[in-house]
């Protein structure tokens, strides 16, 4: 039997292990199918407070991991594929094995959705990434492509023009799904070049390990062609790792986590921090803002029930 058990070791669950490490709850962190979380898989992190030279993504999140393992915390290898939540003790099924706990923070988070092309996974972090805010500032005055056709495809677009010596949004249909008032800003951009009914076949150069271009094809006149990029920003929306807990957690249409205020949810015991639950800000210092408040409402909870 567990006080606690964090899901999640990104920025938000080592965060959550580091504070209910500190209150002598002795966490068990499961570390999910991305262990680690977005960090994983982001080079160099230059806004993260207290680190002026910036540091690497995976090395900050492993420190985060090392400190929480001073205090205690417990971090295995897994992911939870099923969960019954529906009285306490919790039980929770990872890879099969059930666990119990009194208190739980799901820290799951967002796995971004990719195009699934081969090029492109290799290049994750060499050039391609699903967040401008993280990596716009290492493509100034160089040529950026951002595909999709949403809100957060436009806002992208928008924001990487301030780096950016042009900006190529490529979308696979001949309009947009984004609102009315965030194409008109695009449109009226004259540093983005916008391209429809056109689709990735390739990101290149895998083989010098960094993003030179890519090959595209119209959709509609079946032309191929090369275009010169440095950056390539995926923008087609996230997935929220909740799949286990659909039907029992509030969840909203697209399956994030429904706040009841702090960092509760709608079981009490039951606790939320980052990326899934958070579909705005999605930054390392958020979702670590996000693990303090968790585990700080664990703790007072299991304080309240004396233990």
């Amino acid at each position: 039997m567990r006080d606690v058990i964090i899901l999640g070791s990104g920025c938000a669950g080592n965060t959550a292990a580091i504070y209910t490490g500190r209150a002598n709850l002795k966490p068990l962190v499961v570390m999910g199918h991305e262990p680690g979380g977005q960090l994983s898989i982001t080079t160099e992190v230059e806004n993260f407070p207290g680190f002026p030279d910036g540091e690497m993504g995976p090395v900050l999140v492993e420190n985060m991991k090392k400190q929480a393992e001073r205090f205690g915390a417990e971090f295995r290898y897994g992911t939870v594929v099923e969960a019954d939540l529906s009285k306490r003790p919790f039980r929770l099924s990872i890879d099969g094995e059930w666990v119990e706990c009194r208190t739980l923070i799901v820290a799951t988070g967002a796995s971004a959705r990719w195009l699934g092309l081969e090029s492109e996974q290799k290049l994750i972090g060499h050039g391609v990434s699903s967040c401008a805010t993280c990596d716009g500032f290492f493509y100034r005055d160089k040529e950026i492509m951002v595909v999709g056709g949403g809100d957060s495809a436009m806002e992208e677009a928008n924001f990487l023009t301030r780096f950016g010596r042009q900006v190529t949004l490529v979308h696979r249909r001949d309009s947009f799904r984004a609102s009315k008032i965030m194409i008109e800003r695009v449109q009226a951009n004259p540093k983005i070049k916008i391209l429809l009914n056109t689709v990735v076949d390739e990101v290149e150069d895998v083989a010098a390990k960094s993003v030179t271009g890519v090959k595209l094809r119209n959709l509609v006149t079946g032309e191929t062609w090369h275009q010169p990029v440095d950056g390539f920003f995926v923008a087609i929306g996230h997935i929220p790792n909740t799949k286990p807990f659909v039907g029992q957690l509030d969840l909203d249409e697209d399956g994030y986590i429904i706040s009841h205020g702090g960092a509760r949810t709608n079981i009490r015991g039951v606790f939320h921090a980052g990326d899934v639950q958070d579909r705005i800000y999605r930054q390392a210092i958020t979702a670590s803002g996000a693990g303090c408040m968790a585990a700080i409402e664990a703790e007072r909870f299991l304080e309240a029930e004396g233990h």
